[in-house]
Parts: structure tokens; C-alpha cells; sequence
């Protein structure tokens, strides 16, 4: 079997395993619970065979010159549009884990938003647009799926160190998703290391990153087949930190009620009162003492 004939395989592999995950996602109605989640598996699952359609055309030469420029186009649009999607599904992930704690998820979401933010920012300032043409588009594109990548791998990090506190399950599907995720922004890291030497789409390592996008897969489909373990309730002392900061986050953008505070007097006033309260007492104890 030559190389191209098994990353063929792989490739029809792959596409059945999106499609067993959307359909078991969606007969669970976890469509309802990760909307972003679900988005992303359409994209996946709508853009794979047109993908593989235009890749077959421009080998077989069905579409003379116009199959390269629409199978470029086409897939950094889906790459692009996975990016932005993938974002929204480390966000949606990272609520649902916080979800006993409204105060931090309100907090946390913020900050996500922002980070996310300075990451693209950060990665867009560093293109040069001195030969800009059509060829930048995978310059950006990756630079945004690097900037997404880096917070898969948070997510994943904050979810292995947190699950007891935030008393969730390993088995839960919060911590699966983030688990495949983290598998594939590795391979993504992997790939970008040595991407000056990929010449080839049957290169060995874009064997490593088909398998273990197919192993992320079939992680998700395990976790979206097994029945997920209720989580167990937050119980946390009187004193305890996470419930402060829940605490201090929840009271922060509300104004609560308003007390008026009486303003002091100033030294000198108090000091005449008190001449004045004494010279009373003074002239009531000589009344009483001629009485």
C-alpha cells in the first residue's frame, strides 16, 4: 500500500469518526448544552467531503486550473472558521466548569475574552505584509490557531490542576472535550516545529497528526457513550478562599444599597459644645447648692 493510498484511508477514517460523534452528539442533546461545540462538528462534518472532493479533482485534473485555487481558498476559509469556532468552544468549556461558581465564571469569562484578545493581537503584529498577497492567508491562519491552541492547553492545565475543587469528574464531558482538544493543539505545536521540512502530505508526521486527531476522536465518542457522573455538589467552609473570591467577584458591577453616612463635626465645634454643656452643669449645682 504506497503512502498516498493510506493517508486516503485516514482521511475517510477521520471523516467517519466526525460523523459517529455528530450524530451521537446530537442524539444526546449535548448540541444544547455546547452549542459552540456542535457548530464546529457541522463545519467539520460539511467541509470534510468538499475538501476531499476539490484534493481528488485537482490530483485527477477535473477542474484544469481551477482546482488548486479552490481548494486553497476552500480550506483556509474552514481552517480560518475553525479557529474562530474553537475559541468559543474553549470558552463555553470553561463556564461550564465553572458553573457552580457565578461570581468567578462571571470574572473568569472576562478575563478569558481578554487574554484570547491579547494572544491574536499579539500573534497578527508580528506578519509582514511587505509581499502581501493571497499567500498571507496561511500566515494568519496559523498564527490564529496558534493563539487558539495556546489556550486549549491552558484550558486543559486548569481543568487537571482544578477538578477537585471545582469538584468535577474526570469522566465528566467538560474535562473530555478539553482532553481531546489539548491532544490536538499538541499535534498542531508538533507539526508547526518542523513545518519548514513538511514538503509532502504523506510525510511520517502527518501520519503522527492523522492518528492522533483520530485518537482525540475516538476519546470524544467514548465520553459522549458513556453515561457522565452526576457532579457532586460544592461544599466549602465558612472561611474558605475560592468562596471569598466567589464572593467578591459576584458583588463586583453592583451597587447594593445606598447608606447615607452623617458627615463629622470638626474639632472646634465638638470643643464648644462641651464648654458649653459644662457651664450648664455648673450653674445647675450652684442653683441646687443656695437651695
Amino acid at each position: 500500500m504506497s503512502s498516498q493510498t493510506a493517508m486516503t484511508l485516514l482521511s475517510f477514517a477521520e471523516f467517519g469518526l466526525w460523523a459517529v460523534l455528530c450524530f451521537i452528539f446530537w442524539s444526546k442533546n449535548l448540541d444544547r448544552r455546547f452549542p459552540a461545540m456542535s457548530a464546529y462538528l457541522a463545519l467539520r462534518v460539511i467541509s470534510m467531503p468538499v475538501l476531499l472532493v476539490l484534493f481528488q479533482g485537482q490530483a485527477m485534473h477535473w477542474f484544469n486550473d481551477y482546482a488548486y485555487m479552490a481548494y486553497f481558498f476552500t480550506y483556509w476559509a474552514v481552517y480560518i472558521a475553525s479557529a474562530v469556532l474553537l475559541f468559543f468552544v474553549c470558552l463555553e468549556v470553561f463556564r461550564s466548569a465553572l458553573s457552580a461558581f457565578a461570581g468567578l465564571q462571571k470574572l473568569g469569562t472576562l478575563a478569558f475574552r481578554w487574554v484570547a484578545l491579547v494572544s491574536a493581537f499579539v500573534s497578527m503584529t508580528t506578519l509582514s505584509f511587505e509581499h502581501a498577497s493571497f499567500r498571507i492567508i496561511p500566515v494568519i491562519a496559523y498564527k490564529l490557531m496558534r493563539s487558539v491552541s495556546i489556550l486549549e492547553l491552558c484550558l486543559l492545565a486548569f481543568l487537571c490542576l482544578s477538578l477537585n475543587a471545582l469538584r468535577l469528574s474526570a469522566r465528566s464531558m467538560v474535562f473530555g472535550l478539553a482532553l481531546g482538544f489539548g491532544l490536538m493543539s499538541s499535534s498542531d505545536f508538533i507539526l508547526a516545529s518542523f513545518w519548514s521540512r513538511l514538503t509532502t502530505l504523506t510525510d511520517p508526521l502527518q501520519f503522527v497528526s492523522e492518528a492522533v486527531i483520530l485518537i482525540a476522536l475516538g476519546t470524544w465518542i467514548i465520553y459522549a457513550c458513556l453515561p457522565e457522573l452526576a457532579r457532586q455538589p460544592v461544599v466549602m467552609p465558612a472561611n474558605s478562599v475560592l468562596l471569598r473570591w466567589n464572593e467578591i467577584a459576584c458583588a463586583l458591577g453592583h451597587t447594593g444599597t445606598q447608606v447615607a453616612v452623617q458627615q463629622q463635626a470638626s474639632g472646634f465645634f465638638l470643643s464648644d459644645v462641651e464648654k458649653v454643656v459644662e457651664d450648664v452643669l455648673t450653674r445647675n449645682l450652684g442653683r441646687e447648692s443656695e437651695s
